[in-house]
């Protein structure tokens, strides 16, 4: 059979990339030409067509069909793909899989007869891109060294002789697919790099940041831009055109172990109201456009932070030197200037370039202490210059948190904790994080610097980066209904989708029940997901019509980008001018921060995730009392005070069987007995995976 007719009857069998054919046909270069002269000539003759780089016979009419999706989820026998606008997935049976592994642009058709009626279905027909690079244990399995990809633990690959890299049972390692089979278990890797035991939560989690490509250490180009930055100080020259604010008892507060400080403020009370000063790191005036930290800082476009550690958006010559508002040191900064009335009331405001100097570099804690009258003379002698401006903090923020109560914005406990970690990086303890009365004085008064920004631009009509937060769907909104209506609780809406107003009511009544910890968890996983966009939509959680990210310039790209955007509007630069000069900026900031932050907060969750499980490895056999956080038919999820959750396999609670109900009681029929959302149980930690980040839990046994 000639080469041309075999390459149409593998093309009929099967479409194929030029790879598949050269793989199947070819092997060197006088036969791998023959192959494209083949192709050439079946294309020319309209027998086959190509799209994406794949081919098909025209008759098929699949090409037309054809889905392009990323591969985004691997079990074991099926898989995810997601089409690139991210808009739906499609179930992938294993037998249609072709090898692909997560994060591979794939080719999809889908199946004229799904299994399950309304879902998608597909097959796919092509790998067109491939990622080579997976993260995972090593596993030693009949004496040979395998691999197991985190993103598929059911799977081993085997790793080829001489590339193990000196890596041992239990490493956690990253590996190259060196080469690919039809199937997953035919493909072949090598190590490419160790990090060391996957049963230590540090090393776990330098894993989590390799595998999606986020260094410590920046490119060299970007380090020589920021070594003349070194030691770097305000000069006279660069405070001209500037407000002099040093005058000003500025002083910012952060936690104890903060070093990038991009926010300070300053408040007066006077006769009429109030005059609040947000100031805020200058870093625009040192990161330009076009340069090497610019592009670098957008490419990560925020920092990642995890345990005691982070990955910094610029270098420290930046984030921790020039533009960190440090105590006693003067400063460039950006400062939203406002005025309030004396009910709270935001009357005016107004944006300006200055030059700061901040007193004193304020601590939460040592705040909350002088606040609750509690701090000693040491801390008292520490902030005598900014002493006076406690009183009238408590005084706006208690008239704000009235006007938040009164419009009804959702305020959802996240649920965050606090890692202790030993001199070695270890995990010791968890704790459960409180928000103290100065952490929510700060965090109200920058969000009234970022709704003043946002509000600026919209009423000024030039490009922007917002921060939006939409109303949840429908389908969202149906689960919550199920879990309130399981729980007991009416949430008949005046319309189909509630006004914060109504949610925020739902969980004031919820407050000191059972359902508390339930119903919050349950609402903030109702909620769209926060992201950055070019038109202004509001935030629904908030309740403000305006509202964007203007306060943490070192550590976020979108507030950078948009004082880049009003420094040049405080210039003098006009709408059309702004527009011609920001529009495509703002819209690739707005995807670029969106993506970026969504890989970030899994990161962190995750790297989260195995610091709890080292520290739950320290308490095997320990009983603690719980609450049952979640109910599925294959068990329940339990909750310690201190946020660590473990997992308690129904087959564990009775032999006889159990049975779900709406989600949020698991039965006995036959004893009786039921297990419900939000109940008290005692649970012994009896399994702790570092490396996946799980804890598994057993009933503690009845005390004689």
């Amino acid at each position: 059979m000639a080469i041309r007719d075999k390459i149409e009857h593998a093309i009929q069998q099967q479409p194929c990339t030029v790879r598949d054919l050269k793989a199947k046909f070819g092997g060197d270069r006088g036969a791998d030409r023959k192959v494209m002269e083949a192709l050439d000539e079946l294309v020319r003759e309209a027998v086959v067509c190509q799209r994406q780089g794949v081919f098909f016979t025209v008759r098929s009419g699949r090409a037309d069909k054809a889905l392009v999706c990323n591969l985004v989820k691997l079990g074991k026998n099926f898989g995810f793909a997601m089409l690139e606008d991210g808009t739906s997935d499609i179930f992938i049976p294993g037998r249609f899989l072709r090898g692909a592994m997560p994060g591979d642009k794939v080719l999809v058709e889908k199946l004229a007869h799904p299994r399950v009626e309304g879902s998608d279905e597909g097959e796919i027909l092509a790998v067109l891109e491939q990622k080579n690079n997976l993260v995972g244990t090593t596993r030693r399995v009949d004496g040979k060294l395998v691999f197991v990809p985190d993103d598929c633990p059911a799977m081993t690959m085997t790793i080829m002789r001489d590339c193990g890299g000196g890596a041992k049972d239990g490493d956690k390692v990253a590996v190259e697919i060196l080469s690919r089979g039809a199937r997953h278990d035919e493909h072949r890797v090598g190590v490419a790099m160790r990090f060391g035991s996957s049963d230590e939560a540090k090393r776990c989690a330098k894993a989590l940041l390799y595998a999606q490509d986020i260094r410590s250490r920046f490119p060299d180009k970007v380090r020589d831009e920021a070594k003349k930055l070194d030691g770097a100080t305000v000069r006279e020259e660069d405070t001209q055109g500037r407000m002099d604010l040093r005058a000003l008892p500025i002083f910012t507060i952060d936690s104890a172990e903060t070093k990038d400080i991009d926010d300070a403020i300053s408040l007066k009370q006077t006769a009429d109201g109030f005059e609040l000063g947000v100031h805020i790191a200058d870093v625009s005036h040192y990161v330009k456009p076009g340069t090497e930290l610019d592009n670098e800082a957008f490419n990560r476009a925020t920092s990642v932070y995890y345990a005691d550690q982070v990955v910094p958006m610029l270098p420290k010559q930046l984030s921790n030197g020039i533009c960190s508002l440090n105590e006693k040191e003067v400063r460039l900064a950006f400062s939203c200037l406002m005025h309030l009335d004396k009910g709270g009331n935001l009357v005016d405001y107004r944006f300006v370039k200055s030059v700061i100097c901040s007193r004193v570099k304020g601590v939460y804690s040592e705040i909350n202490a002088l606040l609750a009258g509690t701090a000693d003379s040491e801390i008292q002698a520490k902030y005598v210059e900014v002493a006076d401006q406690l009183p009238a903090m408590r005084n706006l923020y208690s008239l704000r948190a009235g006007l938040r109560r009164e419009r009804g914005c959702l305020d959802i406990e996240s649920g965050e904790v606090k890692l202790i970690l030993d001199e070695d990086g270890h995990c010791i303890d968890v704790k459960k994080r409180v928000q103290g009365e100065s952490e929510a004085m700060i965090e109200e008064f920058m969000l009234l610097a970022n709704q003043c920004a946002a509000h600026f631009a919209r009423v000024k009509q030039i490009p922007f980066v917002y921060r939006v937060h939409e109303e949840p769907n429908s389908e969202k909104l149906e689960r919550l209904h199920n879990l309130l209506q399981a729980c007991g609780i009416n949430d008949h809406f005046a319309k189909d989708v509630p006004v914060p107003k109504e949610l925020s009511a739902i969980l004031e009544g919820a407050r000191g029940t059972a359902y508390e910890k339930i119903i919050h968890t349950g609402m903030l996983r109702c909620m769209s997901k926060a992201e950055y966009k070019a038109e202004p939509k509001g935030h629904y959680g908030l309740v403000l019509k305006d509202y964007a990210h203007f306060t943490s310039p070192i550590r976020r790209y979108p507030d950078l980008a948009i004082h880049r955007i009003l420094t040049d509007l405080l210039a003098g630069g006009d709408k059309e001018t702004l527009t011609v000069r920001y529009a495509d900026f703002a819209e690739q900031v707005s995807k670029q921060a969106s993506q970026r932050e969504v890989v970030a907060m899994q990161i962190e969750r995750r790297a989260e995730d195995c610091y709890k499980a080292e520290y739950a490895r320290r308490h095997l056999g320990e009983c603690y009392e719980g609450t049952i956080s979640g109910v599925t038919q294959r068990g329940l999820f339990v909750e310690l005070s201190n946020g660590v959750e473990g997992f308690v396999p129904a087959s564990s609670l009775t032999p006889s069987g159990t049975m779900l109900t709406e989600g949020i009681r698991l039965s006995d029929p036959v004893s009786g007995k039921n297990w419900n959302l939000g109940d008290a149980m005692m649970i012994t930690i009896v399994r702790a995976d570092v490396n996946l980040g799980k804890v598994d839990f057993e009933v503690a046994p009845a005390k004689a």
